[in-house]
């Protein structure tokens, strides 16, 4: 598979280029953290993702969306990383979005996904690294489940419509559809170092019924495979942003800063740093796009998955990294927007596995 986009797939980039810079630039992110913004995002700017189409891009063309893939998502995807746009997209109209195709539960959730008017969080880690298990219960109570245990790191998990849970359900594990209105259910919203905000969740005896399972009872694996698979190549998407958005920003300032009378981007030694960081993040460019095209071809993308999110992870420090120290004292500072960049890589670094959780899962893959 070639690694660049169709001419479609550009015209898809180019749209959401202008749209996501006009609408949710920087200063949006910056206002709504200088407001001390309760929900995490704009319900608005939401409904203006679904006026463009956004919120159905990977649903079926049957279930009312575009039908498209992965990697015209992931082109969505980076420009809200490149404007760190605080938006639901990535967990709702991916993550989630992959997790209810061909469940039952989509005919429920997808007609609000579409329309913007529904927003979803995912369930899925209890620790405070991510590491794939599932320990929360979920016994037979009646025609349905009740579910006892606690998550975290559930972003937005406080305001959101609809909550894809996963629990352990004695001889497997299942997902579940929760409303938000779950009697048994609390919800503490905790701010995150980019001022998004996540939430605890507590499930004290949270009844649901049968409707409510994702697939079938004792076999959400392949489900929650999906969600994981979608959720960590969306993930690097937006990181591919956030740090392409970093490199630009530092570029342009090694332009335009001088000493000595002349810019600093004229010194060799900032140069060579500056040409190593652009072809790290090509690399990791090209791991996404090769982990995007496989989940589209319907191919094992597990290996190439990995791939993408332990080289983003590493190419998206270095560009925030070197942003913060070209730009000097002053990158340490709220007057210059590259500290936001930063604070966002290292967020979405933590989201379904970190660099050292992947490396390692290629390591054991691999027989090490």
């Amino acid at each position: 598979m070639p690694l660049y986009l169709t001419d479609d797939q550009a015209l898809l980039r180019d749209t959401a280029k202008e749209f996501v810079a006009d609408a949710a630039p920087v200063s949006h992110m910056r206002a709504r953290r200088d407001a001390n913004d309760a929900t995490g995002f704009s319900r608005d700017l939401w409904k203006s993702f679904a006026k463009m189409g956004f919120t159905g891009v990977i649903i079926p063309e049957a279930d009312g969306g575009l039908g498209l893939g992965h990697v015209e998502a992931g082109t969505i995807l980076e420009e809200i990383g490149r404007n760190l746009s605080p938006s639901p997209f990535l967990a709702t109209a991916v993550a989630a979005v992959e997790a209810l195709k061909g469940s039952a539960s989509r005919e429920r959730w997808f007609p609000g996904i579409l329309s913007g008017d529904t927003v979803a969080a995912l369930a899925i880690d209890e620790r405070s690294k991510h590491d794939g298990k599932v320990t929360m219960k979920a016994e037979r109570s009646g025609n349905g489940f009740r579910l006892t245990g606690a998550k975290q790191f559930v972003t937005h998990g406080h305001v959101a419509d609809l909550l894809i849970v996963a629990a352990n359900t004695g001889h497997g594990t299942t997902l579940f559809a929760v409303p938000n209105d779950a009697r048994g259910l609390t919800a503490t919203p905790e701010r995150l170092a980019d001022a998004s905000i996540a939430a605890r969740l507590a499930f004290d005896g949270v009844e649901v019924d049968a409707d409510a399972v994702i697939g079938e009872v004792d076999q959400g694996d392949a489900p929650l495979a999906r969600l994981l698979s979608a959720g960590r190549t969306g993930a690097s998407a937006e990181m591919l942003g956030v740090g392409g958005g970093a490199m630009d920003m530092t570029v342009s300032y090694l332009k335009e800063r001088k000493q000595f009378g002349v810019p600093i981007g004229s010194f060799q030694a900032l140069q060579h740093r500056a040409a190593h960081l652009y072809s790290e993040m090509e690399v990791a460019r090209a791991a996404v796009l090769k982990a995007q095209q496989l989940l589209d071809s319907s191919q094992d993308a597990t290996e190439a998955v990995a791939v993408a999110k332990a080289m983003t992870g590493l190419a998206t420090a270095l560009a925030v990294q070197e942003g913060v120290q070209m730009h000097g004292g002053i990158g340490m500072t709220d007057e210059y927007d590259i500290g936001f960049y930063m604070k966002r890589a290292r967020v979405l670094a933590e989201m379904f596995g970190d660099t050292n959780f992947h490396a390692n899962a290629l390591a054991e893959a691999a027989g090490y």
